[in-house]
């Protein structure tokens, strides 16, 4: 048979089995297979009108299903009619139950669909941050959930890319002197703009310690206490200048401290649940 389908039932988004299935489908590059995904089957009264369908079509089935009668159900349908079966989920919960000494009574579906949802959201907020670090794109700024202006280190990607590893989509802009703020950025929702600031000791050490790293010469305006004075009086203005954006010094501070501030004041501010805080 050069030709076939597969059906997959699954009680939350069926990406795992999906997964799964092509992983396996790879020894077949020969042949044409046609996958065809059913979400949320978490009733009975779902799987007849689908074993059908199935049967029509000399379908494989393939099921991620926790729920115990339910599996029992789809096996039965499926062998009554001689479709050809296979349950990924219940053997390995089987296993786990015996290994842990526990039996799934009440077994949660769409848990497998929470976890999916959380992962996706977290690789787009990683994608999101990337193209939007250190002013590379204003182009859907509003799509941030957090917007973080300061002078150069500052710990704006740092803390970016941190915060995007828990699901907040983050925007950096700099702020160089004499320079005026990207037009886009008064055009947003001004409760996700966050300013950071550095002592200017700390900041000097900071940059000679970035320009020694990579064999420059110290010397130079980048990390001159003059230069740094005027970024950091400048970076003051902006900020005296638009008042609601919470300022934070990142002096001396672990990231992961400045990183919770951050979402707690954001999720206060936008209203958000305090689970957004982590």
């Amino acid at each position: 048979m050069g030709a076939g389908t597969v059906y997959i039932l699954s009680d939350g988004t069926g990406e795992t089995a999906s997964t799964m299935i092509r992983a396996a489908l790879v020894q077949y590059a020969d042949k044409e297979i046609d996958l065809v995904r059913f979400k949320n089957v978490r009733a009975e009264a779902q799987l007849d009108l689908i074993v059908d369908e199935a049967f029509e079509r000399k379908a494989v089935v393939v099921y991620t299903v926790v729920s115990v009668q339910l599996r029992n159900k789809i096996r039965e349908l499926c062998a009554a009619k001689g479709i050809p079966s296979h349950d990924l989920l219940g053997p390995l919960l089987g296993l786990l139950d015996q290994y842990f000494g526990v039996a799934t009574n009440t077994p949660q579906a769409g848990i497998l669909r929470a976890v999916d949802e959380m992962y996706f959201k977290r690789i787009e907020a990683i994608e999101y941050t990337v193209k939007h670090d250190d002013g590379k794109s204003f182009a859907e700024l509003d799509k941030a959930d957090i917007i973080l202006v300061g002078i150069s280190r500052t710990s704006k990607t740092p803390l970016s890319i941190f915060l995007s590893h828990k699901g907040w989509k983050v925007a950096n802009i700099p702020l160089v002197l004499n320079t005026p703020l990207p037009e886009e950025l008064s055009k947003v929702d001004q409760r996700k703009v966050v300013g950071l600031i550095i002592d200017i000791d700390s900041l000097r050490r900071i940059r000679k310690n970035r320009l020694e790293r990579f064999g420059q010469d110290t010397g130079g305006e980048y990390a001159s206490l003059s230069h740094i004075s005027r970024e950091i009086d400048y970076a003051h203005d902006i900020f005296k200048q638009n008042k609601r954006w919470p300022v934070f010094n990142v002096t001396e501070r672990a990231l992961e401290e400045t990183a919770t501030e951050i979402t707690r004041i954001i999720a206060a501010r936008m209203g958000y649940p305090d689970s957004a805080i982590f």
